[in-house]
């Protein structure tokens, strides 16, 4: 199984780039994984820009990909129920998980209803690229819990 992130925005921020990289070259021992960074156009609008974005990530995504939505509205499920997710995934023969982080007004209603699974991080709102790196992070935690290895302590 595939695991891809996209997101829409700018590339990884200097700041998070080199531990953002290295959560992902982590990831990749145990999944094939990568970023899709989607570049958009700035609208004035808030409502546009969600609408095109929205519709660029949409654009990404097959219809067998199962799709988790990172928005604080979310469900909130612990670092153990993300591995179990993630396995539950490879074990029945997902070709791809996706999981996807809107751009900075968030997406609609659309995205929602395509996602399988819609996860808060937090109630909390962060900032785009902070939840890059979470994210990151705790993908790699979920593949360290599969392997029942020490990186994460229960």
């Amino acid at each position: 199984m595939k695991v891809t992130v996209i997101t829409a925005g700018k590339n990884h921020d200097a700041d998070m780039k080199l531990a953002i990289e290295d959560f992902s070259k982590r990831i990749e021992k145990y999944y094939p994984f990568n970023w899709q960074i989607l570049s958009t156009k700035q609208y004035n609008v808030a409502a546009e820009q969600k609408k095109y974005e929205s519709g660029i990530i949409l654009a990404q995504l097959t219809k067998d990909d199962f799709v988790v939505l990172l928005d604080e509205r979310g469900k909130n499920i612990s670092s153990p129920e993300v591995a179990a997710l993630i396995e539950q995934c490879g074990n029945t023969s997902k070709k791809k998980m996706v999981f996807i982080i809107g751009g900075a007004y968030g997406v609609e209603q659309v995205v929602f209803d395509r996602a399988n699974l819609v996860w808060s991080l937090s109630k909390l709102v962060f900032p785009h690229m902070l939840v890059r790196l979470i994210l990151a992070e705790q993908l790699y935690r979920a593949c360290t819990i599969i392997r029942n290895e020490k990186y994460h302590h229960l």
